[in-house]
């Protein structure tokens, strides 16, 4: 399993943490930025975060900004990207059950460690129930066409 992981000026704070709780899991872990706290815009992040998830088949994603809204539309931009903002482990759980979610978008502003730390782990370790789920998931794919 492969994440990629990217923040902006507002979300860099919980990079280093959320790289050592994967890595601690066996999980390989690219960041791709920034890597410092000077201000920089989401978007350019969201985009390089979605197009890696999307160039590299089976691998998964992590923005993370002041309270994630932006990232998650930016990221949901890249055509064949199902980014989903999640506050709880039960939202994180269900993003991946039913919409087979491949990037998790939450805020730093929003969430403590210890929620993001569930969040993180109902994500990568819920599956795709398929079946109903998985048709609306080609119909939601589909509106980009």
């Amino acid at each position: 399993m492969k994440f990629y992981i990217a923040t902006d000026h507002a979300g860099i704070d919980y990079k280093d943490f959320i790289k050592e709780l994967l890595e601690s899991k066996g999980i390989e872990v690219e960041d791709l930025g920034p890597f410092t706290k000077e201000r920089v815009d989401y978007p350019d992040y969201a985009k390089k975060c979605a197009e890696a998830v999307r160039d590299n088949k089976g691998s998964f994603g992590i923005l993370i900004c002041g309270t994630g809204i932006g990232m998650s539309i930016a990221a949901n931009k890249v055509k064949g990207i199902r980014a989903a903002l999640c506050h709880d482990a039960y939202t994180a759980a269900m993003a991946r059950a039913h919409n087979e979610a491949q990037i998790l978008c939450f805020g730093q502003r929003v969430l403590g460690l210890g929620v993001v730390e569930s969040v993180i782990d109902a994500f990568i370790n819920t599956k795709p129930e398929g079946g109903r789920h998985k048709q609306r998931v080609e119909k939601i794919m589909k509106i980009e066409e």
